[in-house]
C-alpha cells in the first residue's frame, strides 16, 4: 500500500463526502481543472463530495508546500511532471487538511467559502494536455467476442493476440472532456452488395467502455520501461469512451488498422483518480497462457477491481437504460505490459501520454462493453427502458459511462463520462 494511501477510512468535515454512495470521498482525491462564472482562469482542483477544493488558492495561502505555482495552471501536466514525490505530498497533505478533526481549513469561514466551490457551479475542462494516445485491445473476453462476429468463431482470436498487448496510436487531438457533443462522423462506407463504397454518415456508430491511464514519469527515446517499473511512471487512471464507426471501421482497417472511424472523437472523465487511492483494490489479473515473454513478466497482482457500467439515454426519456455492467479487473494485459511493450521498441513517453485499455467486456451477456457485441453486429436489438429499441447509437442518444471501486462504507469513484451525439455534417453534392 502507498504511504500517502489512508489505512483505514475516515471522515471529512465536508458533509457530502460522507455519504456512502459519493464517488468522491476523502480517500480518493481526485485531481482535474475548472472554471466558475466568477473566475474564468482555469486552475487546479480536488474533488471533495459535491465540492471542488481550489488548489490554487491553499497554495496562495501558503496551506500546501509544494513547488510554487503548480496548480494556477490550465492543465495538470506541470502538476504531473513535478514528479511522483510531490503527487504523494500534496495528496498526503490535503488527506489532513479536509479531515473532520483538521481545524485549518474547517473553522476558517472566509477561507472556505473561497476555496470550496460547488461542483454544480464548475465548468471542467479537459484535464491533461495530451501530446500522444495510444489505444489498446486487451479485454480477452471482447476480442474474442469480435473475432467471432467476423472469423470463424473456433479461431477467434488473431495468433498474436495472446503473445503482445495489441494496441494503435489514435488521434489526441480530438480526445475531449465529458460532455462535450460528438458529431456523428461522415465517411466511406463499402456495402456488401455494392461494388464500390459510398460517401455517407455513419450507420453504425458504437460505443467503446474503456479506461485510460495518464504518463507521469516520461521515458527517453531508446529507453525502454521495465514491467515491473512500470507503474511507477503512471499518475492515475480515468473513464475513457472509444467512440466508433464500425462501418467505417470495417471498410478501412485492413491493411492498417483504424483511421477515421477513431479519430473523429474519443471522451475522458474529467477527474483524474490517482493510483494511490487506487492501490486499496489491487487485485490478481487473469491466468495468462502461455507465459509471456520476459519483458512482459512482473510479479504480484496488477489489476485493480474497478465497477464499470454503461448506459444510454434517447433524447426523449428522461431515465437512461443500463446496458452493461462489467469490472476493470477482468483485462488480461495489465496497463503495467502495456506501458512496457510500447516502449520495449524504444517510443518514448511524455507526460500526459493516454493509453486507452480497450473495451472492456466480461464473460456474460451483460457484461458486454460495446454494442457491436450486445447487438451481435446489429443482428438482435436492445429494447430500452421506454420500449425504443437500440442496435447501434442514434442522433441525440447520450451514452453514460460510470465506475467506481468498493471500500468499506466508501466509494473511490470516478464520476461519469458522458457524451450526446449530434447529426453528421450535411453532405454536399
Amino acid at each position: 500500500m502507498s504511504p500517502a494511501t489512508p489505512a483505514t477510512p475516515h471522515k471529512s468535515w465536508v458533509p457530502s463526502a460522507n455519504r456512502a454512495d459519493s464517488h468522491f470521498p476523502i480517500q480518493n482525491l481526485p485531481f482535474g481543472v475548472f472554471t466558475t462564472a466568477a473566475s474564468a482562469d482555469p486552475r487546479v482542483g480536488v474533488a471533495i463530495g459535491d465540492e471542488i477544493l481550489d488548489l490554487s488558492v491553499l497554495d496562495t495561502r501558503g496551506l500546501l508546500k509544494v513547488p510554487a505555482g503548480l496548480f494556477a495552471q490550465r492543465t495538470l501536466n506541470p502538476f504531473m511532471a513535478a514528479g511522483r514525490d510531490v503527487w504523494r505530498s500534496v495528496r498526503s497533505q490535503l488527506t489532513q487538511l479536509l479531515s473532520d478533526d483538521n481545524a485549518t481549513l474547517r473553522d476558517d469561514v472566509a477561507l472556505r467559502q473561497t476555496a470550496l466551490v460547488p461542483q454544480s457551479q464548475a465548468t471542467m475542462h479537459l484535464p491533461v494536455d495530451i501530446p500522444g494516445y495510444t489505444d489498446f485491445y486487451s479485454s480477452r473476453e471482447h476480442a474474442t467476442n469480435v473475432g467471432a462476429l467476423f472469423r470463424d468463431p473456433k479461431n477467434a482470436l488473431m495468433p498474436n493476440w495472446l503473445e503482445i498487448p495489441i494496441g494503435y496510436n489514435g488521434r489526441a487531438s480530438s480526445v475531449i472532456v465529458s460532455g462535450t457533443p460528438v458529431r456523428r462522423p461522415n465517411g466511406q462506407i463499402k456495402k456488401p452488395d455494392q461494388e464500390r463504397p459510398v460517401f455517407s454518415p455513419c450507420l453504425r456508430l458504437d460505443i467503446e467502455l474503456e479506461t485510460g491511464f495518464f504518463v507521469g514519469v516520461p521515458s527517453g527515446l531508446g529507453d525502454p520501461i521495465a514491467c515491473q517499473d512500470a507503474e511507477a511512471h503512471i499518475f492515475g487512471m480515468v473513464l475513457l469512451n472509444d467512440w466508433s464507426a464500425r462501418d467505417l471501421q470495417a471498410w478501412e482497417y485492413v491493411p492498417l488498422g483504424p483511421f477515421n472511424a477513431k479519430g473523429f472523437a474519443t471522451t475522458i472523465s474529467p477527474w483524474v483518480v490517482t493510483m494511490d487511492a487506487l492501490e486499496p483494490f489491487r487485485c490478481a489479473q487473469p491466468p495468462q497462457d502461455p507465459v509471456p515473454l520476459s519483458y512482459l513478466q512482473h510479479e504480484g497482482h496488477h489489476a485493480f477491481d474497478l465497477h464499470l457500467e454503461a448506459a444510454i439515454r434517447p433524447a426523449n426519456q428522461s431515465t437512461a437504460t443500463t446496458l452493461s455492467r462489467t469490472n476493470f479487473k477482468f483485462m488480461y494485459w495489465t496497463m503495467a505490459q502495456q506501458l512496457a511493450h510500447h516502449t520495449v521498441s524504444g517510443t518514448n513517453t511524455r507526460v500526459g501520454d493516454l493509453m486507452g485499455s480497450g473495451t472492456i467486456s466480461g464473460a456474460t451477456p451483460d457484461s458486454l462493453g460495446s454494442l457491436l457485441e450486445m447487438t451481435a453486429g446489429g443482428k438482435t436489438p436492445i429494447t430500452l427502458n421506454g420500449g425504443e429499441t437500440r442496435t447501434f447509437i442514434e442522433d441525440g442518444d447520450e451514452l453514460i459511462l460510470t465506475g467506481w471501486c468498493q471500500g468499506d462504507g466508501y466509494r473511490v469513484g470516478f464520476g461519469t463520462c458522458t457524451g450526446t451525439i449530434l447529426p453528421a455534417h450535411p453532405i454536399k453534392k
